[in-house]
């Protein structure tokens, strides 16, 4: 069976096949820009374990999980957007996920209506 982590877009990412505007990272995670920015502040942030997504996720998955959130309100507090930013977690298609690999979207630096798409 092939691993799922050999071609994953993000996965080539953490090993540095594809080059990534890195903001963060530490042993659990790495954070990168967005390629198509929706807001001045417009971050991935991703586990460096590879799983496709939430409903893919297992118990033992909560603390990166967990981690990718307290990584993303990181970034937020040196971007200095605190008052007023968005997590995201898309899962699936219909909700737009298009690269399967748990990720959270830090969107920010803008007025961000209510409610979203």
């Amino acid at each position: 069976m092939t691993d799922p982590a050999a071609n994953c877009l993000f996965c080539r990412i953490i090993r540095g096949d594809i080059p990534a505007k890195k903001v963060y990272e530490d042993d659990h995670v790495f954070a990168f820009e967005d390629i198509n920015p929706q807001a001045p502040t417009h971050v991935l942030v991703i586990p460096r374990k590879h799983f496709a997504g939430l409903k893919e996720a297992q118990s033992q998955d909560a603390e990166i999980i967990g981690r990718c959130q307290l990584a993303a309100a990181e970034i937020a507090r040196r971007r200095k957007i605190e008052q007023g930013y968005r997590t995201v977690l898309n899962v699936g298609p219909g909700a737009g996920q298009s690269v399967f690999h748990l990720h959270v979207h830090l969107i920010g630096g803008r007025p961000l209506a209510w409610p979203p798409g």
